[in-house]
């Protein structure tokens, strides 16, 4: 694509598509498949080596910045209702759902060596969702206490019940409180926040003030073309805080791992 009205179309497209699919999957099943479907495009979308070119091109633009903006708010509702039909119809039927932990094994244990999460670990993870089975591997990896958060009441419902449908229920608990109202977060050692946390810097702030020294704060997000897909991060933070940051160019989003105090900056960059 060498045209701006031509990448301009692709976004609107894809926008367009999330939104239909979205409005249609509680009244059909395929529904669900097509949407899952139309995310797994968007995923390859935003780690397209051509639409990154595009990107730099005209991701100043005006229009293509108001659309990819839409698009992101459409992956974000299609996420969820994902996540809350594929929880409801898990527990309903109440399936087996190691495989889906078994499919992320390999990869969390990569993460956990890296973020150094073990048994003795206490964790925060914000933004979990209706269906956190990122939250539950890493407690039957590691053996690791995690409090999930988030602020959709009916989502960490619906968490609790997964929760209980993998026996993991002593190990993982959920609410909707805020961060900093939680007296599990002074002793955490490690803030998972998610992707499709919108508020991250207003997390932050809530965050430095209660975390301990040691804590790490880990921080899954989407700059330029992947802001389609994750709410970003801009803000240059090393003034404030230590951090590492992970670019993955073939993942959908990238990770950054923050620790109070300004002393060391790294970048990383995953093929």
């Amino acid at each position: 694509m060498s045209d701006k009205y031509e990448f301009l179309v692709s976004i609107k497209m894809l926008r367009h598509e999330l939104n239909e699919l979205s409005a249609y999957i509680k009244e059909s099943k395929y529904c669900y498949d097509l949407l899952t479907n139309k995310l797994d495009d968007l995923s390859k979308f935003v780690v397209s080596e051509e639409n990154g070119e595009q990107w730099k091109r005209w991701g100043e633009d005006a229009e293509i910045r108001k659309y990819s903006a839409e698009l992101r708010e459409a992956s974000s509702k299609a996420i969820c209702m994902i996540e809350k039909y594929q929880s409801s119809c898990t527990v309903n039927a109440r399936a087996d759902i190691s495989r889906y932990m078994s499919a992320l094994c390999e990869s969390v244990k990569n993460e956990l060596e890296s973020f150094g999460i073990n048994r003795n670990s206490k964790i925060v993870f914000i933004g979990s969702g209706a269906f956190p089975i990122s939250a539950l591997t890493i407690a039957k990896q590691t053996g690791a206490e995690i409090i999930c958060l988030d602020i959709d009441l009916e989502a960490v419902e619906m968490g609790k019940n997964i929760a209980e449908l993998t026996g993991l229920e002593s190990k993982v608990s959920f609410t909707n409180e805020a961060v900093s109202e939680l007296s599990f977060i002074k002793g955490a050692t490690h803030v998972m926040i998610a992707s499709l946390v919108k508020n991250k810097l207003e997390v932050l702030e809530d965050l430095k003030s209660v975390l301990s020294e040691e804590a790490k704060v880990i921080i899954r997000y989407g700059n330029g073309l992947k802001s389609m897909f994750n709410y970003p991060l801009d803000q240059d933070l090393s003034d404030e805080w230590n951090y590492s940051s992970i670019e993955q160019k073939d993942h959908f989003y990238d990770t950054v791992v923050l620790k109070k105090g300004k002393t060391h900056c790294a970048r990383k960059e995953l093929g």
